[in-house]
């Protein structure tokens, strides 16, 4: 059913009264363009699926072969609304898109929000290894992580805010399996016990390692982001995971999506001296756009690759967490406790060495 358009709860953003059945979209995406596009013909509407994604799914539409005016539908994944703050996630494109970094957003709806398609290459794992292009990435980074909100937000991390969340729903989405997951399929992987043990571990530590706390993308894989070759520059999308969080933390999360998402190899994980190039080249374009002269010392670089390194595991940690409650809710079809279990298997792989890691002086 529809109602008349109306603001999204504190934010300004046009909100529609309408519902997007996931399976059979057609119906509720015209209903959509009805309001966004009245002058659309619903028979010369196209649809496109991307079938990247594996939290929610995305659907393009237009209506001229050229693709010139799409508009991107996003129905959010069953259950996700438990563990991604929907409200935080508009609010943070908002002020992404003010600050240039984010497209427009024409309005939100039930289920799910549509904003403007960013058209260019999406990168793969090769891409975001060479230089050319993983200087644009880490100049993207830099500005996302400059943007300043006007005390909006909260300036504390959310990393241990969403730990604790999913800790929480782990626990009470107890016990497992479910028609879909078998007890087999769960035995390996780590108890709430050693779950709860290995956080207090990790903040106890991480916590004095003194990374600053910026806005952050917090899932930053290749498939977040647009390379315009036009231009020479590359834009991130998907910003359900955006807060404020550790500078390193963002930045380590990266350096994991190097291995890609349905096929895992962490021996894709950049090399030191590639990690060094990429983090000079942010550090340099974070320092112009905050104001500062963009001179990079190796001492800077260096400590910046030990807090990204170590912030790195807590990435591990939280996308583990992460897909076990994916494997209990999403009705995608993705080997979500396979990825927890690898994702996991390289946290206990690289602790001992990864805390023992000193920051310079």
């Amino acid at each position: 059913m529809e109602r008349p358009a109306a603001a999204g709860p504190a934010t300004g953003t046009k909100h529609l009264d309408i519902f997007v059945d996931e399976k059979e979209p057609r119906n509720g995406i015209e209903a959509l363009l009805k309001e966004l596009r009245p002058f659309w013909q619903p028979t010369e509407v196209k649809l496109k699926t991307f079938t990247d994604g594996i939290t929610n799914k995305l659907v393009g539409c237009h209506v001229d072969e050229a693709m010139e005016d799409v508009v991107l539908v996003r129905i959010y994944g069953h259950m996700t609304e438990l563990f991604v703050d929907r409200s935080n996630e508009v609010e943070c494109f908002q002020v992404l898109h003010a600050h240039r970094c984010a497209p427009d957003l024409y309005c939100t709806f039930q289920n799910g929000i549509c904003y403007k398609f960013i058209s260019g290459t999406i990168l793969n794992m090769w891409m975001l290894r060479e230089p050319s292009i993983f200087r644009l990435v880490a100049k993207e980074m830099a500005h996302f992580h400059s943007v300043q909100t006007d005390n909006c937000y909260p300036t504390e991390p959310i990393l241990w805010k969403t730990l604790s969340k999913y800790l929480t729903l782990l626990n009470t989405s107890l016990p497992m399996p479910t028609s879909h997951v078998s007890s087999m399929e769960i035995d390996d992987l780590p108890t709430l016990d050693i779950l709860v043990s290995e956080i207090e571990v990790l903040k106890e530590h991480l916590s004095q390692v003194k990374s600053p706390v910026v806005l952050c993308h917090n899932d930053l894989l290749c498939k977040n982001i647009i390379y315009i070759e036009t231009q020479g520059l590359v834009k991130f999308i998907d910003y359900e995971y955006s807060g404020y969080n550790y500078q390193a933390f963002d930045i380590g999360n990266h350096f994991n999506e190097f291995a890609g998402v349905s096929e895992l190899d962490f021996s894709m994980y950049p090399p030191k001296e590639m990690q060094v190039e990429w983090l000079t080249s942010y550090l340099r374009a974070y320092k112009e756009c905050t104001g500062c002269e963009p001179v990079v010392t190796d001492l800077e670089a260096l400590k910046l690759y030990v807090q990204v390194n170590k912030f790195a595991l807590a990435s591990h940690f939280s996308w583990g967490l992460w897909a076990v409650l994916q494997a209990r809710y999403s009705t995608i079809e993705f080997d979500f406790l396979r990825y927890a279990r690898e994702r996991f298997k390289q946290y206990f792989k690289k602790k001992d060495e990864t805390l023992a890691l000193q920051l310079p002086p």
